[in-house]
């Protein structure tokens, strides 16, 4: 049984920073987010102590599409962390959750030119990623400030699909066009610039960033020499994994400062790109480990070949398993003290074969009406749900000390009427 921190043991079931489990499916019903306030504010803290080893002009902004709910966003902000943004939406959620627009930064892939000026007309700094993109924002309107999202051909990630970097992604400028983007961003008028590179998702070494801020690096000194441009800020991405598994080991921090930063640092000072401040952009780091997914057991079926266990969530709860092959611990919430003995795979109620959150997995013996726990589903959780097979979906809710809360509530079938019409020949 892997849990520690504010998630514990008492009395056989599992209580969240004071609070059970199954206090919380009793009250708010299945499928269930539940988020520790607590432990969002630890690893922020904890990861801003690190790298404040190795620099004094830093800043951590939260990549928000691990998890955009509002009170997510609201903490980190209460913390003094900025917010990277993906798409106008995660924008949105950032403004309504009180992020200043200075403190947003937006990193878009195929972005619309009325995205652009959505952009440009609430002063949202932007990292361009392609020559196309920024030919189409300066026609909009020239910002003050801009920087560029950097291809450093260094790849890394926990699966094909969070790879961000390398010869075969679509995303950053490829390095023979960097210096020319500069250059027309300058002629527009461009005053003041960064430079950004994001090289993958869940990674839990040193070396592939290591090599990309040499990449990375080597490019800006080139675009300095060449244009004279000098760097507000220098962007390494986020990408910091959490281990899933019960044998894997955490990402060491102070190595990563040591090793990352005071590398980062140290190449800044020898290309002579004076002190521009240092950003990353941590999204699962920060609240991965915080969340987990209720799900109850409606079903337990036995064939010559499989022992089932059905349960009310499926990947259109948590499609990571489904779509990374991505395992998640699961513990039984009502059970933690029993032994051990039985093999399960742990499926959903969706019409497809695909619909499993775990296979394979040793519990103890499971019955009808259980609660299963699955660890780590703070990030990519509830953002990357669906309503697939018409079902609404679960609620979140959020803990602290002892307390808890609704922060996002449960989908009811007239939900899934929104935005719906029947065309008028039809009716």
């Amino acid at each position: 049984m892997r849990i520690s921190g504010v998630f514990e043991g008492r009395g056989g079931t599992l209580y969240i920073d004071g609070v059970s489990s199954l206090e919380l499916a009793e009250k708010y019903g299945t499928p269930l987010y539940v988020l520790s306030e607590k432990r969002i504010r630890e690893n922020y803290r904890r990861l801003y102590r690190a790298l404040s080893l190795n620099s004094k002009n830093f800043r951590i902004y939260y990549s928000a599409k691990a998890n955009t709910n509002l009170s997510v966003l609201k903490i980190l902000r209460d913390e003094g962390a900025y917010v990277d943004t993906v798409s106008p939406g995660e924008v949105f959620l950032a403004l309504k959750a009180g992020f200043p627009s200075e403190k947003i930064l937006f990193t878009g892939t195929s972005v619309k030119d009325d995205e652009l000026s959505f952009l440009v007309n609430l002063n949202i700094p932007i990292n361009v990623d392609s020559l196309s993109q920024l030919k189409r924002l300066l026609k909009i309107k020239t910002p003050k400030f801009l920087s560029f999202r950097v291809n450093p051909q260094v790849e890394a990630g926990h699966h094909q699909h969070c790879i961000t970097a390398g010869k075969n992604s679509k995303f950053g400028f490829w390095e023979t066009d960097v210096v020319d983007g500069y250059r027309i961003a300058l002629k527009a008028g461009v005053e003041k610039f960064g430079i950004h590179m994001h090289i993958g998702s869940g990674i839990l070494e040193v070396e592939p960033f290591i090599l990309a801020i040499k990449k990375l690096l080597t490019i800006a000194k080139k675009v300095h020499e060449e244009t004279g441009i000098t760097f507000e800020l220098i962007n390494i991405g986020g990408g910091l994994g959490i281990p899933y598994k019960p044998n894997e080991k955490e990402l060491d921090l102070t190595l990563f400062s040591n090793n990352v930063f005071g590398f980062l640092n140290r190449m800044v000072r020898e290309y002579g790109l004076g002190e521009p401040v240092l950003c990353i952009e941590p999204g699962r780091y920060i609240v991965g480990d915080a969340g987990i997914l209720l799900t109850k057991v409606n079903t337990v079926k036995v064939t010559p070949y499989k022992k089932f266990v059905g349960v009310d969530a499926g990947f259109n709860m948590l499609i990571r398993p489904v779509m990374y092959g991505s395992y998640h611990h699961i513990v039984v919430a009502n059970k933690l003290d029993y032994p051990v003995e039985e093999t399960y795979d742990i499926v959903g109620p969706l019409c497809e074969s695909g619909d499993f959150l775990a296979k394979d997995r040793r519990l103890p013996k499971i019955e009808e009406g259980d609660l299963l726990a699955v660890m780590d589903a703070g990030a990519y959780g509830y953002v990357m749900s669906s309503q697939y097979n018409s079902r609404p979906r679960g609620a979140e809710v959020l803990v602290m000390d002892g307390k808890h809360e609704l922060i996002r509530k449960a989908e009811t079938l007239e939900d899934l009427l929104l935005g719906q019409k029947i065309a008028s020949w039809l009716t």
